[in-house]
């Protein structure tokens, strides 16, 4: 695990699904979905979620970034082959090294594993179809 991440606080609800790799991570409980990111977590309620959309990459490269750090190579694509959404939310809580902070309406273009999105549905009390 990448020991950027910083430790979540505590969530609402009842914490149901988990899922970090790389530079990168969601989690979900029964009132909230958590974006982690190396030194920051974006922590948006459930109810404030306005829309999920499918994110169409057309005329975007494909994007391709690989790092060594401490003797390791991380390669990120954008052609994993994880579906990628825009979420739009009403407001986000923002925790860096800085504090928790309270942010406006945002946009996260975000991939998003299946499991996760039935999980959002389903404590978001949305009815999500998902391509298969």
């Amino acid at each position: 695990m990448n020991r950027d991440f910083l430790k979540l606080k505590p969530l609402e609800g009842e914490l149901k699904l988990s899922h970090k790799k790389g530079q990168f991570g969601l989690t979900v409980s029964t009132r909230e979905l958590v974006l982690h990111k190396p030194h920051v977590n974006y922590y948006t309620k459930l109810e404030d979620i306005i829309s999920i959309t499918p994110f169409s990459g057309e005329g975007i490269r494909p994007l391709r970034i690989e790092s060594k750090v401490r003797a390791n190579k991380e390669m990120i694509s954008a052609e994993d082959g994880v579906p990628r959404y825009n979420v739009y939310v009403r407001k986000t809580t923002v925790h860096n090294r800085s504090g928790l902070h309270t942010l406006g309406a945002m946009q996260f273009v975000i991939p998003i594993h299946n499991e996760i999105m039935k999980a959002i549905g389903q404590y978001g009390k949305w009815d999500i179809a998902l391509e298969t």
